[in-house]
């Protein structure tokens, strides 16, 4: 929680200014029944007009000074209260930025969603409500009793019994009331979850017509939710039943006993009224404490989830040994023993992975569904690190570079391309600040999309929908390699990311990726794709079984054979 409000530093003077107007109401608040007795004792028994007319409006102009500070109050508390909303906002999102996919990995994106808003709303109200009025309450109680001893010390007494025993009873209920708020929240982000995943597969649980079951799962994970809320609220709600029961308890007593007292001569009817409406004051504010408990418990909840994000290390952050000077000049590549184990995973998905690539050498790696080919690539720019062994780019590690111009000089199209909502310009202009016109049409002309995007109605001003669903899925991929083409990059990393292409089109892609000169790394499937390569890389199972031309594979890995045969049939294989 240290963490989270530190945020509101920058606040304080807002904050104070605040605070100290709602002392102001609150002041007010305390010196009403005072003078309210006052005009009682001193114009009503003695039906003094004057007296009355003194009081009263005194009354009338504190009352009036308490609005003009609860309106400036309010200003305060929601310039303090927004201002720490937008700044934890920021900070959470740029912490994110700096995430590895092994932090990732650690969070759902419908968590993450939650924190952004859910949890920074609750912190935000509360924050705001803290300084407008729920501070007001637990001083009100203090105030009021102490107010009580200086009118009558014998009628407050019954105070002294009550207001500690109700104190250590809320004490306890806010205790119990963050684990389930806790609970609560965890409950949103499974929701959050659900839905996320519906909306973004619609078109897939259409065509599967699984509305029914996506139904289902979605009411199991609301009905929890309602669930948990509702017990967590009911538990909260119980405790103003036994409040309100002790405090008018105490309110009877009071009457009670200010009567006797009042009949014997030993105080006063306006002391009387005075300590009832102290009691009154005092019911009405524990009362809020079932409010305010609830909000502190929601709020410490969402604190907490916060800090954990915020306070997270982040494992391929700048380290130590980082050269202010390193570049990368030539893109050689070379993985030495290197194995690599998913976070969750139990078992390494890289074992022992030993190979270099030269510089502007163009490589293609290849190998069953779950060999290893993508977490090979995902080593490169540091998205998740090695378990064991050294990775090198132009005889340096990995981790020597500045991450800036790490991933800078990289140019990575991902499986599954994405797109992001705005024009085709701006998704190609994503892949480098500042980028012209001339580079974007250039980047698209290497990336065979070009004459596609001429055709479009608004050309490359033609908006993009959400993830790309207006485009097809070889103009989704022909974009995003625009995207790292733009960059110029010393390193090319094509995860896959032509085969929705055809080969006349992914032909004159190849070789339009030689003119920029950078070391290449392409992940296929398509036999024609690999011959294009200087170099075959064949991967099973997170092992190199063998690195070589394809006639030299052809001739000497039983199973790259098996491959060539399964895609242009045995002829083909044996004639070779």
């Amino acid at each position: 929680m240290k963490t989270v409000f530190s945020f509101l530093k920058p606040y304080k003077l807002p904050a104070a200014l605040a605070f100290l107007l709602m002392l102001v109401e609150l002041s007010v608040e305390l010196l009403l029944p005072f003078f309210l007795g006052m005009m009682i004792n001193d114009g009503v028994v003695n039906q003094d007009m004057g007296n009355i007319v003194m009081w009263g409006s005194i009354m009338i102009g504190l009352a009036f000074i308490s609005f003009v500070a609860g309106i400036i109050n309010s200003f305060y508390a929601s310039h303090t209260a927004w201002g720490f909303a937008r700044d934890v906002r920021e900070k959470l999102f740029e912490k994110i930025q700096t995430f590895s996919f092994a932090n990732l990995n650690m969070y759902p994106t419908s968590g993450l969603v939650t924190r952004f808003t859910n949890d920074v709303r609750q912190i935000q109200n509360t924050i705001f409500m803290a300084l407008r009025i729920m501070s007001k309450a637990p001083l009100i109680v203090i105030g009021g009793v102490i107010m009580a001893f200086i009118v009558n010390p014998r009628l407050a007494l019954i105070f002294l019994v009550t207001v500690p025993l109700l104190i250590l009873f809320l004490l306890w209920v806010l205790k119990v009331a963050g684990n389930m708020f806790d609970k609560v929240q965890k409950s949103v982000d499974n929701v959050n979850r659900v839905m996320q995943e519906n909306l973004a597969g619609m078109r897939l649980i259409k065509a599967f017509f699984r509305r029914k079951h996506e139904e289902d799962r979605f009411m199991d994970a609301n009905t929890e939710l309602a669930a948990r809320t509702r017990r967590t609220f009911r538990f909260v709600e119980s405790s103003m039943p036994i409040l309100l029961f002790v405090m008018n308890l105490s309110l009877i007593f009071i009457i009670w006993f200010g009567n006797v007292q009042a009949t014997a001569g030993q105080t006063t009817v306006g002391e009387v009224v005075t300590i009832v409406n102290y009691a009154m004051r005092v019911a009405m504010s524990i009362s809020m404490f079932t409010f305010i408990i609830m909000a502190f418990s929601r709020m410490k909840a969402s604190a907490n989830r916060l800090s954990e994000v915020l306070t997270l290390d982040t494992d391929t952050a700048d380290q130590g040994k980082v050269s202010k000077n390193a570049q990368v000049q030539d893109g050689k590549i070379e993985y030495k023993h290197v194995s690599f184990q998913y976070p969750s995973a139990e078992k390494n998905t890289l074992k022992d992975v030993s190979f270099t690539v030269d510089a502007q050498e163009k490589l293609a790696v290849i190998g069953a569904t779950g060999s290893g080919k993508t977490s090979l690539f995902q080593l490169i720019p540091r998205l998740y690190e090695p378990s064991k062994g050294n990775i090198f780019i132009d005889g340096k590690e990995t981790s020597s570079y500045k991450m800036e111009e790490l991933r800078g000089s990289i140019g990575y199209v991902p499986q599954s391309p994405l797109l992001f909502t705005g024009s085709i310009t701006d998704n190609i202009g994503w892949g480098k600040n500042g980028a012209t016109k001339e580079e974007i049409v250039k980047a698209a002309t290497d990336a065979q999309i070009h004459d596609t995007i001429l055709q479009l109605p608004n050309q490359y001003e033609t908006k993009v929908g959400q993830k790309g669903v207006n485009l097809s899925g070889g103009q989704k991929q022909r974009i995003s390699i625009a995207r790292a083409l733009i960059r110029k990059p010393k390193i090319l990393m094509l995860d896959d990311s032509t085969s929705a292409l055809d080969l006349a089109t992914e032909s004159r892609l190849l070789q339009a990726i030689q003119d920029y000169q950078c070391t290449t790394l392409i992940i296929t499937q398509k036999i024609s794709t690999a011959k294009s390569a200087d170099r075959i890389l064949l991967m099973d199972d997170g092992e190199i079984l063998a690195v070589g031309t394809h006639d030299e594979l052809l001739a000497s890995s039983a199973l790259y054979k098996q491959i060539v045969e399964s895609q242009f049939g045995k002829e083909y294989a044996y004639a070779k």
